[in-house]
């Protein structure tokens, strides 16, 4: 079993997930291109943090149409498990994969710090072994990490239980808290917080073990 991880021109993550599955969790990786378009012999992919193509024009609107998205999309309609972290949250909802968008914070500033989170929701996979409504901790780091939606997308999401973390306190300005969505089946995953960067006690949590375990289940 293989995890696929996404590189773009200025991704900045990637070696912290094949760190954090490797070298934490045991468990394979492959480095995928951003030019490439073969995704065979993946069980899950992963969208990683980082400045996507420089982050130009707003965070993730010239990734969207790399070769290796347009293969991930048809992964994911095939069911297969896609988890996006920080930018990786950004490019999913540029594809329209997850719905809404990420936009500046309201203090238009970049945050940088350990945020209390909440499970919002835990019948999909991704958090099902973590109780519902229990506190975790995981690291931000964005300019952009402010999530906002229309009214009925907010509905829609509370109604499909696809809000799956919420900030307890809020650092962002995002629309009732959120720090994570997936989509109607349940098989994609973005948050802006960085679950490989809470996988080793040395670094003050462990928080984020269970989340990047799921993509194997």
């Amino acid at each position: 079993m293989t995890i696929g991880i996404v590189v773009f021109p200025g991704s900045n993550c990637d070696r912290d997930v094949r760190w954090a599955l490797e070298g934490c969790l045991k468990i394979p990786t492959r480095f995928l291109w951003h030019e490439t378009t073969d995704l065979s012999g993946l069980e899950a992919l992963v969208l990683p943090g980082g400045f996507s193509y420089g982050d130009y024009l707003r965070c993730g609107a010239i990734a969207r149409f790399a070769p290796v998205l347009q293969s991930l999309c048809h992964f994911a309609s095939c069911g297969g498990k896609v988890l996006g972290i920080c930018n990786g949250f950004q490019i999913l909802t540029e594809l329209g994969l997850l719905p809404g968008a990420l936009t500046r914070n309201k203090n238009l500033h970049f945050i940088c710090q350990s945020s209390s989170l909440t499970i919002s929701n835990s019948q999909s996979d991704w958090l099902k072994n973590i109780k519902n409504k229990k506190s975790i901790e995981l690291p931000i780091a964005h300019g952009e990490g402010r999530y906002q939606c229309s009214e009925d997308t907010f509905k829609k999401l509370q109604d499909e239980g696809s809000i799956a973390l919420q900030y307890l306190n809020n650092p962002n300005g995002s629309i009732a808290d959120i720090a994570g969505i997936t989509n109607k089946e349940k098989n994609i995953f973005g948050l802006m917080p960085h679950p490989e960067r809470a996988c080793d006690p040395l670094l003050g949590s462990v928080d984020g073990v269970e989340i990047l375990k799921s993509l194997l289940q």
